[in-house]
Order: structure tokens, then C-alpha cells, then sequence
């Protein structure tokens, strides 16, 4: 099927990824979209990769290049985290003792976590196929399924294992699910995944169709790295949990002002311009404002990422069909694929409607 794709149906898919991550943002539908917005604009100012025409740079050079993800990034999640952990202001945290044998599940507790493991890999593989910050989706998505079907919800956010293990399960089977389009189409739907993709383009590799055919040794070693680093990730946490959680114990002063400084060094280091900067306190306040008003920054991310590409395969597909979007929409896999976002965009209204009680009517006397 990849071999098949041409650029509408890439358009289609990063399109249709975009609307989906709308709806499972799990936020107000109208806030996602507004992100989404925002996301593709930003991906419009620099230079247009067709045209090579500079776009909304007002004079500046540093700007023909575009806005970087990185500072991006860096502003929404790390400043807006230390702008608030100021705001806040300290707190002691209370650092329990935990002995390697505590963290060895029991027999209950795997009879109990069985299921939702099993549940959460499903879930948080089908996640990783879809545009947005999967693993980060896949533990809510996860968690709110398991405390759906148990039977005892109440237990949830007590310790309950079936809410650790199931959204853990999907953390880990979204960071697989998410190199399936990376390497299949060569489309990153996450910031991650975009920056393994720029490694692999630099050591002249280009992921796509014909990468696993013409080049098995790279998928093949991207399959074994996974199994490798899961049995490394055992090995290392368990022993060493003791020191990562040293870090607590660091006065939250200190730990946002190394936050802050490795934002700043991190920013700068890209281009060595100050640009990247502005760009890094202006999104930081930017991020501060939406967790203050419990917006999810995550689809502004991923459009950012998507925009230019959904751009040029737009315009592509437009120079194939002469300008005709009907005849773009009509083809098969082009429209099978923006079927599915439509769908999970109309289905919980649809079904919102349908279980509506029905009005009852007052007796005639």
C-alpha cells in the first residue's frame, strides 16, 4: 500500500492525522483546532520549499529559515514548567524508601495486571499510528479504558495496579507503533520521530517503501535496538531507582534554574542565533498561558511538524489534478483514508443524539 501512495494520499493522511489527534487531544475540540491553527501558520513563515519565496519574514533573514521545533518545544513544555513551578513556589517533597524487592510485582498483581497489559499494548500500538505525542495519549487513553471496565472504579488514583500497568503497557507499545509510519512512509507523527527521521536523512538514508526491501539490515537493527533497549531499560531502573529519585531532593529553586539554563544553552546552540531565543521566551509565555487555562499545547506541535509537509504534497497533488479538489478527494485510498478522522469526528455527536432521551410529551386531559 505505501508503494501506492502518491502526494494526495500523503496529504490526505497528514490531514486526516491532524483531525484525528483533534479528537483525542481529549480537550474542547474548538481548542485543538485553534492549535492546529496556530501550528500550521507557524509552518508557513520561511522560505517556501517550492517557490524558494520568502514567507511573513518582514525583512528579517534569520526567519528565511523558519521557526525551529526545538525552541518551540523547549517553550511550551520547559519554560511554562518553570514559569509555574515560580508561581507556585516551594515545596518539600517527602522521598519514601523503597527496597528492590518492593518493586517486584506479585502473583496478585500480575493476575491483576494481565489484561490491562494486554489491553494497553493494543491500545497504545493503534496510538502510535496516529499523528500527536502518542505515548503521552496512549497512558490517558489506556487509563480511562481500565477504569471503564472495572469493576471497582472507585479504586482508581488509590494505587490500583490495573491503572499503572495498563497505561505503562501503552507507553511502551506507542513508542513501536509510532516508527510504522516513520519508516513505512517516511512521515514523523511526533516531534521524536521527526528528529530520527533528520538522523537517518544525514546518514543517507531515506525511510519510505522501499526502505525494508532495500535496506533490511537498518529495519531489521531498528527492531532489535527496541528489544535491546526494553531489557536495558530493566536492567538499569530497577537497580538505580534510588538515584533517580535523588533528584528530588534538589530545592525546586535550583532544579528550575538548570531547567531554565539548559533551555537557554539548548536554544541557542542550534543556529547561534538569537532569534531562536525570542522564540524560546515568547512560547514559553505562550505555554504558561495555556496550562493556566488547561489548554493542550501537543496538536500546535505536531501541526508544526506536519504543516509544511501537508503543504507541498498539496500543492503536488493540485499540479496532478490541475487545481481539481473533487477530483483529488476521489481517489480510493485518498478517500478511504480521510474517512477514519471523519468518522471519530461525527461519531460522538451522532451518538450523543441517538441516546438523547426522547421529550415526553404532557397527557391529554
Amino acid at each position: 500500500m505505501a508503494v501506492a501512495f502518491g502526494p494526495p494520499e500523503y496529504f490526505a493522511i497528514t490531514l486526516g492525522g491532524l483531525l484525528l489527534l483533534s479528537r483525542l487531544s481529549g480537550g474542547s475540540l474548538v481548542h485543538a483546532f485553534v492549535m492546529v491553527s496556530i501550528g500550521l501558520a507557524l509552518g508557513t513563515v520561511g522560505m517556501d520549499s517550492i517557490s524558494a519565496f520568502r514567507r511573513f519574514t518582514f525583512g528579517s533573514v534569520p526567519l528565511s529559515q523558519g521557526i525551529d521545533l526545538v525552541p518551540v518545544i523547549m517553550g511550551l513544555y520547559g519554560v511554562a514548567e518553570v514559569f509555574l513551578l515560580a508561581e507556585e513556589g516551594m515545596k518539600r517533597v517527602a522521598i519514601a524508601s523503597v527496597k528492590l524487592r518492593d518493586m517486584l510485582p506479585t502473583r496478585e498483581e500480575w493476575r491483576q495486571s494481565a489484561a490491562p497489559v494486554a489491553r494497553g499494548s493494543v491500545i497504545g500500538f493503534l496510538t502510535g499510528l496516529v499523528p500527536g505525542p502518542a505515548a503521552v495519549l496512549s497512558t490517558f487513553i489506556s487509563y480511562t479504558v481500565e477504569k471503564k471496565v472495572s469493576k471497582t472504579p472507585e479504586r482508581f488514583g488509590h494505587g490500583a495496579v490495573e491503572g499503572v500497568a495498563g497505561p505503562e503497557a501503552a507507553n511502551n507499545a506507542a513508542t513501536a507503533g509510532a516508527m510504522v509510519p516513520v519508516l513505512s512512509l517516511g512521515i514523523p507523527f511526533s516531534p521524536a520521530t521527526a528528529i530520527l527521521l533528520g538522523a537517518l536523512v544525514i546518514h543517507g538514508l531515506q525511510p519510505g517503501p522501499l526502505l525494508i526491501s532495500q535496506r533490511p539490515e537498518v529495519f531489521w537493527g531498528f527492531i532489535a535496538s527496541m528489544y535491546i533497549g526494553n531489557v536495558m531499560l530493566l536492567i538499569l531502573n530497577l537497580p538505580l531507582v534510588g538515584i533517580f529519585v535523588s533528584v528530588l531532593r534538589l530545592p525546586q529553586h535550583v532544579l528550575a534554574t538548570l531547567v531554565m539554563l539548559l533551555c537557554l544553552v539548548g536554544a541557542f546552540s542550534l543556529s547561534n542565533s538569537f532569534l531562536d531565543l525570542w522564540v524560546l521566551a515568547v512560547f514559553g509565555l505562550f505555554g504558561y498561558g495555556l496550562r493556566k487555562l488547561a489548554v493542550d499545547p501537543s496538536p500546535l506541535v505536531v501541526a508544526l511538524v506536519l504543516g509544511p509537509m501537508m503543504e507541498k504534497t498539496l500543492r503536488q497533488a493540485l499540479f496532478l489534478t490541475q487545481g481539481n479538489f473533487v477530483e483529488l478527494i476521489a481517489r480510493p485510498l485518498t478517500a478511504s483514508i480521510l474517512l477514519v478522522p471523519l468518522i471519530a469526528l461525527v461519531a460522538p455527536a451522532l451518538w450523543r443524539l441517538v441516546r438523547r432521551p426522547p421529550a415526553v410529551r404532557p397527557a391529554r386531559l
